[in-house]
């Protein structure tokens, strides 16, 4: 599981919800294939969440994917496109989410 979470607003208050690949914000997706994010988190088949948004940093190549499990609080799913990291994961993130 993904952690206790932050309250509602915590994310989506800077401007995070846009989409990306696949994902709409405000969509529910359900995990298809097992992946771990950056922090060594794994996401297990039959999680879901509501995708919140996404945001960039350029200078690690970093990649947050910010969703909700429970309308109320939100989480951060760090990710790091790089080819050693979760590039692959990134890549080909259709594999591993799906609409809910």
């Amino acid at each position: 599981m993904i952690g206790d979470g932050a309250p509602k607003g915590t994310y989506t208050s800077h401007g995070v919800g846009h989409g990306f690949h696949h994902m709409t914000a405000g969509k529910r997706y359900r995990v298809i294939k097992p992946f771990k994010d950056f922090d060594g988190q794994e996401h297990p088949v039959g999680e879901e969440w509501t995708y919140i948004g996404t945001a960039f940093l350029p200078y690690d190549d970093g990649r947050s994917l910010f969703v909700s499990l429970d309308g109320e609080k939100e989480w951060h799913i760090r990710m790091q496109d790089r080819a050693e990291e979760q590039g692959p994961i990134l890549d080909r993130l259709q594999d591993y989410v799906a609409p809910a």
